[in-house]
């Protein structure tokens, strides 16, 4: 007598999937292709910084996964659910955050505000001053103030980063945060993502050259012309691509004390 053993096997979904995603743009002598027949896997619950040369496509590949961009060929998928053709708005309602370079500055619009609308709720200034306390900030200095000019560079990206807090999405996508600040407000920058790496449900991923950051991922991936040149586990990628041109290189201006 034979006796028959069945498998139950489980369809993997990954959080967070791109399939032969393709970006091209019209550079006026023709089709220039920025993003080409990129394939990559991100699990829940994940630290990923994004990494890589200048002109690589990784703010490309950021804005693509928050549908800032669409893909000139490819699919992406979010918990299983093809998002490819949704908009920003649709991707930010099914739990995908995207943090701007330069923080957008809302002449008239309070910091509390600001939490309010991110959250989608009526928070109360107990609850908005909790996120601004999680990312360094003074509460009671800040809860009343305006979005504008009068806020520096390292305030604004704070206080942005408390907004996502707010939304509780699934996944946080920041380009390039340590843009434009300087060297204290990168130092405690990096203590608000330490600080979510360990609290936040969710997944993070960053676009930088920065080796404190890179220092705090659970992945690395490299992008190097489009393509991805590496993708691993911190230990594994670190050691490989410091002091080359895929990593910090000469964009690690902030490590040594002056402004990027």
């Amino acid at each position: 007598m034979s006796i028959g053993i069945a498998y139950n096997k489980r369809k993997v979904n990954y959080m967070l999937e791109l399939k032969n995603v393709s970006f091209s743009v019209d550079d006026g002598k023709g089709q220039k292709e920025i993003i080409k027949d990129l394939n990559l896997k991100i699990d829940d619950g994940k630290f990923v910084v994004v990494t890589g040369p200048n002109g690589g496509g990784k703010s490309t590949l950021a804005k693509i996964i928050a549908g800032i961009e669409k893909p000139t060929e490819g699919t992406i998928l979010f918990d299983g659910l093809d998002i490819t053709e949704m908009s920003i708005t649709e991707r930010a309602n099914a739990g995908i955050s995207f943090a701007f370079q330069q923080p957008v500055r809302f002449k008239g619009i309070r910091v509390l505000d600001l939490l309010r609308i991110a959250a989608k709720k009526q928070l109360t200034t107990a609850e908005a001053c909790k996120y601004l306390s999680e990312v360094g900030l003074c509460a009671k200095d800040y809860i009343k103030r305006e979005v504008n000019a009068s806020l520096s560079g390292g305030e604004l990206k704070r206080i942005e980063i408390a907004t996502v807090l707010a939304r509780g999405t699934k996944l946080s996508l920041f380009d390039e945060p340590e843009a434009g600040i300087d060297l204290w407000s990168f130092k405690n920058l990096i203590s608000v993502f330490e600080h979510m790496r360990e609290t936040v449900k969710g997944s993070i991923m960053i676009i930088s050259h920065q080796e404190r950051i890179l220092n705090i991922a659970d992945e690395i991936v490299v992008i190097s012309a489009g393509s991805i040149a590496k993708h691993g586990p911190k230990d594994e990628i670190l050691p490989e691509i410091l002091g080359t041109s895929a990593a910090v290189g000469s964009c690690n201006i902030l490590e040594k004390g002056g402004n990027k």
